[in-house]
C-alpha cells in the first residue's frame, strides 16, 4: 500500500498545490487558465503524438480497448440516467447531464499523468488509444442525448440531425489532441523516426504535461463549486469512481487485455470527472450546478478511490 502511495498521493498534492496557489492568492486564476490553455494545446497533443509515432502494439488489438472502456461507460451512463429521474424525480436533460457526469473522465489532465507514473509507456500507449475516439464518442453521445431530451422536454427548438454532426465535426478537427493523434498515427504508419533535435524538443515540452495539467486542473477547481445538488452529486460521485472503473475492470478481464492495458483503462475510468461535463451544462444551459458539484466530489474523494483501485491492480 506504501507503493500506492507514492504514487497516487503526488498525483493529487499536485491537484492540491494548484488549488492553493489560487486560493491563497499567491497566483491569478487567469493563470491557470493560461496554463490549462498551454497544457491542452501544446504538451498533451505532443505527449500523444510522440507516444502513437513511437508506439508498440506488441500483437494487442486496439478495439479490445475501446469495447471494454465504452463498455463501462454505456453501463455507468444508463444507471445515472436512471438514478437522477427515477430515484431524484429530476427531469430528461438533467438524467443526460448526470449520465456525462458519471461516466466522463478527466482523461487528458488527470488520466495520462497517472497512467504515465504507475503504468509507465505501455499505459500511455492504451490511454492514447482510447483518447483517438474518446472525446468524439463522449461528445457526439451527450450532444444527441440532449437534444432528445431537450425535445421530450420541449424546452428548446431541436437542430437538424445534420447540422449537429456538422457542429461536432468541426470543433473536433480543429481540436489540438485529434491533431497531434492523427499526426503519430501518420508518423508511426510510414515508420519515420523520430530523432535529433527535433525529438530533443518534442521530448522536453512532452515532459510538462503531466505537472502542468495537474497543476492547472487544481487551480481551475477554485471555480467548481458544491451548491444545492448534494445528494445528487454524492450519489453521480459514487458511480464515477466505484462503478465505471468496477465495470471497466470486469470488461477487460472478460475482453482477456494484457495485465498492462487493464490496468491503463481502470484507472483511467478511476479519476475524478472532466470538465467537459461543465461544458456540456454550459452549451445547453441546464445542470451547472450538478455538474460542478460532480467534479468537485469525485476530485476531493478521487485520492482514496484512485489508491484503492491501483492497490487492487498492483
Amino acid at each position: 500500500m506504501s507503493d500506492v502511495a507514492l504514487n497516487v498521493l503526488p498525483v493529487f498534492a499536485l491537484i492540491l498545490i494548484g488549488w492553493l496557489l489560487v486560493r491563497t492568492r499567491y497566483l491569478r486564476e487567469e493563470l491557470g487558465e493560461g496554463l490549462g490553455e498551454f497544457v491542452f494545446r501544446v504538451a498533451v497533443p505532443l505527449l500523444l503524438f510522440r507516444t502513437i509515432a513511437e508506439a508498440d502494439f506488441a500483437g494487442e488489438a486496439p478495439w479490445r480497448i475501446w469495447v471494454a472502456y465504452f463498455g463501462g461507460v454505456a453501463v455507468t451512463w444508463t444507471v445515472a440516467h436512471l438514478v437522477a429521474t427515477l430515484v431524484f424525480g429530476r427531469d430528461q436533460r438533467i438524467g443526460v447531464l448526470a449520465g456525462v457526469s458519471s461516466a466522463f473522465a478527466n482523461t487528458v489532465f488527470i488520466g495520462l499523468p497517472l497512467v504515465s507514473r504507475i503504468v509507465g509507456d505501455e499505459g500511455l500507449v492504451a490511454i492514447s488509444v482510447l483518447l483517438s475516439v474518446h472525446l468524439p464518442v463522449m461528445m457526439i453521445a451527450g450532444t444527441i442525448l440532449m437534444e432528445r431530451a431537450e425535445r421530450k422536454e420541449g424546452t428548446r427548438e431541436p437542430q437538424s440531425f445534420a447540422a449537429l454532426l456538422m457542429g461536432i465535426g468541426r470543433s473536433l478537427v480543429r481540436n489540438p489532441l485529434v491533431l497531434g493523434l492523427v499526426a503519430g498515427a501518420l508518423f508511426h504508419a510510414g515508420g519515420v523516426p523520430l530523432g535529433g533535435p527535433v525529438k530533443a524538443v518534442v521530448d522536453q515540452l512532452a515532459a510538462t504535461a503531466a505537472p502542468a495539467a495537474l497543476v492547472s486542473i487544481g487551480m481551475a477547481l477554485n471555480k467548481y463549486k458544491v451548491g444545492g445538488n448534494a445528494g445528487i452529486a454524492l450519489a453521480m460521485t459514487s458511480l464515477k469512481l466505484v462503478l465505471l472503473p468496477g465495470c471497466v475492470y470486469v470488461a477487460c478481464r472478460l475482453l482477456g487485455l494484457s495485465p498492462e492495458w487493464t490496468a491503463a483503462m481502470v484507472l483511467t475510468s478511476s479519476v475524478p470527472t472532466g470538465v467537459n461535463a461543465w461544458l456540456l451544462a454550459n452549451h445547453f444551459g441546464v445542470g451547472h450546478a450538478l455538474a460542478s458539484s460532480t467534479i468537485t466530489m469525485t476530485t476531493a474523494l478521487g485520492v482514496f478511490t484512485v489508491s484503492f483501485w491501483a492497490w487492487l491492480l498492483g
